[in-house]
């Protein structure tokens, strides 16, 4: 049984915890409209979908 704040929920983003879509943001280089629509378009909340669907759209 996991606990609130364990890894597993570590490795998602959270849209309505400002602080985590900013920090996100600075750390892709992106705005934080872009971090809400790479959410919408993978369709995840996972970090990892979201830094991977950012980092293919730099290319």
């Amino acid at each position: 049984m996991a606990t609130r704040g364990a890894k597993l929920e570590r490795g998602e983003v959270n849209s309505s915890q400002d602080y985590e879509v900013a920090y996100l943001a600075k750390k892709l280089g992106v705005s934080s409209q872009a971090i809400g629509g790479a959410k919408r378009a993978t369709g995840s909340n996972k970090r990892e979908d979201i830094e991977k669907y950012i980092k293919g759209k730099k290319k």
